[in-house]
């Protein structure tokens, strides 16, 4: 076996029991804490009622989403980031999580009366709602960006307006709720996967499992776009065809995961850079070493921000804004 090859495995397997580690550390701390030995006996079947009642039904659940969600993020920015060929793509900043969210928080406003109430099929639909919301922002901007096709520049430049314009709406409807849902909407348009039960793991992680085995299977059409519109095309390639299946898979999976955890904005960026510095360019080796960096990134944050503060949680999507900011800064300023 080549030894690069022997590396990247090496890498994978580091970055899977690293999320394995997480992921029992998240079965055991919480407001609840729970010892291994405690853990280990509900799975058993031997704990109490408080126990199981804890770990299958808020815990797990949570977990799973976060997995999938870090993994779905990823994934989502290390497209972006190369059919736009720009370092600094990803879903937030591109506004396919705003305008997933509006459209989530336009469902919350006309036909829950609180987002407590969001269950039964409500929960299948909220996915539904965030895709339609991502596709909406998606096609405006791609409308927006084209050009006698679409420049990578100009993409990120409507993006950053259609973002802007999603978020100065989603006030708007925002301030006409009542205090309670006006909350509720807040904490989890930043980031939240407290109330991730099995009906929103059942309704979402499906789809995102199969649309990142399909990015997966996408990697070499990623490759070729990499190379620019002129060379790709000089290959053979379908450009525009191959771009327009890559942007349909970055938004569904950004849609998805607003659907299942709100709005966590630069995960999508931040873990893409952390992959391409390990394990170089080529999206073969870098697309799933971002995902397992999302997901790790994303079990530490929840980790984090269910247990840094004994009074009160802090949503998720913070933690991960407030540890990336300063790595966005860096990559702004070094970015031409």
């Amino acid at each position: 076996m080549p030894k690069g090859r022997s590396r990247f495995i090496l890498l994978l397997a580091g970055l899977f029991i690293l999320n394995i580690g997480l992921f029992l550390l998240s079965l055991n701390l919480g407001s609840i804490q729970i010892s291994p030995a405690e853990v280990l006996d509900t799975f058993l079947g031997n704990g109490d009622t408080r126990q199981e009642l804890v770990l299958f039904q808020f815990r797990l659940p949570g977990i799973v989403i976060a997995l999938l969600v870090g993994m779905a993020l990823s994934v989502s920015g290390v497209i972006l980031q190369g059919v736009t060929q720009n370092d600094l793509a990803e879903p937030g900043i591109l506004g396919i999580n705003t305008g997933a969210g509006f459209v989530v928080v336009l469902y919350i406003f006309f036909f829950q009366s609180s987002m407590n109430s969001i269950s039964g099929w409500g929960t299948y639909l909220l996915p539904l709602f965030a895709l339609i919301g991502a596709f909406l922002a998606a096609l405006i901007v791609y409308a927006l960006a084209w050009h006698k096709g679409v420049e990578p520049i100009r993409l990120i430049l409507v993006g950053i307006g259609v973002n802007a314009g999603f978020s100065a709406a989603l006030i708007l409807f925002q301030v006409q709720m009542d205090p309670q849902d006006f909350m509720q909407a807040m904490v989890w348009l930043s980031g939240d996967i407290w109330s991730a039960n099995w009906n929103f793991v059942a309704a979402t992680a499906p789809w995102m499992i199969l649309l990142i085995i399909y990015s997966l299977y996408k990697t070499s059409a990623l490759n070729v776009l990499t190379l620019g519109d002129d060379l790709a095309k000089g290959l053979g390639a379908p450009v525009e065809k191959e771009r327009r299946i890559l942007l349909l898979l970055a938004v569904g999976l950004a849609g998805l995961s607003v659907a299942a955890a709100g709005g966590i904005a630069f995960l999508g960026l931040v873990a893409p850079h952390m992959a391409r510095r390990i394990v170089g360019p080529r999206h073969e080796r870098m697309l799933p070493v971002s995902a397992l960096l999302g997901a790790a990134i994303l079990q530490g944050a929840d980790i984090i921000g269910s247990n840094l503060t004994p009074s009160a949680e802090i949503p998720v999507g913070i933690v991960v804004t407030i540890v990336s900011t300063p790595y966005f800064i860096y990559l702004l300023m070094k970015t031409n």
